[in-house]
C-alpha cells in the first residue's frame, strides 16, 4: 500500500487543483499538511516580513476552510508551525511516506526549498506541478517569453485554456492517515493574528472565493470593467479576484472558464477581453519568474542596467507611512497599510513616486508591497515593480507617472483623498521635488 503526504502551499483549494489529483491516484492512504514556516515573519527581505499580517489572516482563514471541506470528506488538514523541510521529513519517516504531491511554485526561494527537500530524500516520489497557471510550460512556444508582453501576447493567442478539472476526492478516497505526531508545533487557527490591520475587505477560502466569482459575473460589473478598473476606490471597480489566486483558493482557469459562460449569456465586449487580458498579464509574470530565476530580484533586473537610484532612509519611511509631500501618495499608502490592499493604479502611482521622486531603489518599495499586500505573488509584485524601474521586460525602459496629472484624473474633488488623509500628513522635508506598466 502507497502512502502520500500532500503539502498544500500556494494551492488553498480541493478543486481544479492536479497536483492534488495526481496525488490521490498514486496512493492508498494519505495525509494532508500545510506549515507555516516561521522564517517568513521575520525581517530578513530588506527588513521586511516576506509574509505580513494581512496575508497572514488571509492564509489562515483559507485554511480553515480548506480544513472543513477535508473534515465532510473524513480528512483531517494538519496545520503546523517550523521549519518548513524538517518538518516535512519528520512527518515522512513518523508515517513511513512514499509519495509527497505539492504545487511547484513560480517563486524561486519555493522551488529552491523544495529542490533541497528532494535531495534530502531521495528515495520517495515527488509529484508536482503548478497549479495556478492558464498554459502548461509545453504550451507555451520557446520563444514567446523572449520578450515583451506584447509578444507573449501574441504567441498565446490561440492558446487553448483547458476546463478546470474537478477534485478527485469526489470518486477516490484513500484511507485517511492517523495525523497524531509528538515532538511537532500546530498552529492554532483560532488564535488572532497580531498587529494593526483590522480593516481587511477580504476574507480567505475557496468558499469564499467561490462567491465572490459568482455574484461578480452575475451583475453587470465584467461588461464595465474596462471602464471602471483604473478607478482609486469602489468594491466592484475591479475584480478583486487577486487575493484568492495569489494564496490558490481560485484558479485563473476556473476564472476563465466563468468569464465565458458570462460572455454567452450577455455577450463579449471590450472588458469582458480585457479581464482575460489582465489574467494573461499574470500569467506572463509567473512564466518569466521561472526563467529570470534570482534575476527577479537583483537591482539591474534582466535588463542588467542599474537604475539612477539609492537607499535613502528618510525618504523610504516616508513613503511607507505615507508621509510624503504627495497628498495621493500618502493617502494610497494609508489605505494600504490599514486594509492589505490598494488598487491597481494606486499601486502604479505610488511605485512610480518611489523610483522616480523620491529616487529610491525599487527593491526596497517591491519588499514592503510584499509584506503589506494581502494578494502579494512573487512574480506580479516583483515583476511589476521592475517595470517601472525600467530593469524588466518593458521596452519603454520603465514607467513615470505624473503625480498631479494622476490626482486629477483620477481624485479630481479630492475624495480619496479626504478619506485617508483625516490628519493632515507630515511633510518630509527631506525629500527631493523633482508609467506600473498602464495595462497591468
Amino acid at each position: 500500500m502507497k502512502t502520500a503526504l500532500y503539502w498544500f502551499t500556494e494551492d488553498l483549494r480541493i478543486n481544479d487543483n492536479i497536483t492534488l489529483n495526481a496525488t490521490l491516484y498514486a496512493c492508498d492512504k494519505i495525509l494532508f499538511v500545510f506549515v507555516l514556516d516561521e522564517r517568513l515573519l521575520k525581517p530578513t527581505n530588506y527588513n521586511h516580513a516576506q509574509v505580513g499580517v494581512s496575508k497572514l489572516q488571509f492564509i489562515k482563514e483559507s485554511l480553515l476552510d480548506l480544513s472543513e471541506q477535508l473534515q465532510q470528506l473524513g480528512y483531517e488538514l494538519l496545520v503546523l508551525r517550523g521549519d518548513t523541510n524538517a518538518v516535512l521529513k519528520k512527518l515522512v519517516h513518523t508515517f513511513d511516506v512514499d509519495v509527497v504531491g505539492c504545487h511547484y511554485s513560480s517563486g524561486l526561494q519555493e522551488r529552491q526549498n523544495l529542490l533541497r527537500l528532494k535531495a534530502q530524500l531521495p528515495k520517495l516520489r515527488f509529484i508536482c506541478q503548478n497549479n495556478n497557471l492558464l498554459f502548461g510550460s509545453k504550451q507555451i512556444e520557446s520563444n514567446a517569453l523572449s520578450g515583451s508582453f506584447s509578444k507573449f501576447r501574441k504567441k498565446t493567442a490561440h492558446t487553448v485554456v483547458y476546463e478546470p478539472v474537478d477534485s478527485a476526492l469526489s470518486d477516490t478516497l484513500p484511507m485517511p492517515l492517523n495525523s497524531s505526531v509528538g515532538g511537532l508545533v500546530q498552529w492554532d487557527l483560532n488564535e488572532e493574528v497580531g498587529g494593526e490591520n483590522n480593516t481587511a475587505v477580504f476574507r480567505g477560502g475557496e468558499s469564499e472565493a467561490y462567491c465572490l466569482i459568482e455574484r461578480y459575473f452575475k451583475s453587470n460589473a465584467a461588461l464595465q470593467y474596462k471602464e471602471t478598473r483604473n478607478e482609486l476606490d469602489g468594491y466592484d471597480n475591479s475584480t478583486k479576484f487577486s487575493p484568492y489566486l495569489a494564496s490558490g483558493n481560485i484558479s485563473p482557469r476556473q476564472i476563465v472558464a466563468r468569464l465565458k459562460r458570462c460572455e454567452q449569456i450577455h455577450g463579449a465586449n471590450d472588458s469582458t477581453y480585457w479581464i482575460f487580458f489582465e489574467l494573461l498579464w499574470r500569467e506572463f509574470f509567473h512564466h518569466k519568474a521561472m526563467i529570470k530565476g534570482s534575476k527577479l530580484f537583483e537591482f539591474s533586473g534582466e535588463a542588467g542596467k542599474r537604475p539612477l537610484t539609492t537607499y535613502y532612509p528618510q525618504r523610504f519611511l516616508g513613503w511607507c507611512s505615507g508621509d510624503t509631500v504627495y497628498p495621493l501618495v500618502n493617502a494610497l499608502m494609508r489605505e494600504l497599510n490599514s486594509t492589505g490592499f490598494m488598487s491597481n493604479r494606486g499601486r502604479q502611482i505610488v511605485a512610480s513616486c518611489l523610483v522616480n521622486e523620491l529616487q529610491v531603489d525599487w527593491r526596497y518599495g517591491a519588499a514592503y508591497f510584499q509584506q503589506q499586500l494581502i494578494d502579494h505573488d512573487v512574480a506580479s509584485n516583483w515583476g511589476n515593480w521592475q517595470y517601472i524601474a525600467g530593469v524588466g521586460d518593458d521596452p519603454r525602459g520603465g514607467r513615470h507617472f505624473n503625480i498631479d496629472k494622476q490626482t486629477e484624473m483620477y481624485d479630481p474633488k479630492g475624495e480619496f483623498v479626504r478619506k485617508w488623509l483625516t490628519n493632515s500628513p507630515v511633510v518630509n522635508t527631506e525629500v527631493d521635488m523633482a508609467d506600473w506598466p498602464q495595462e497591468v
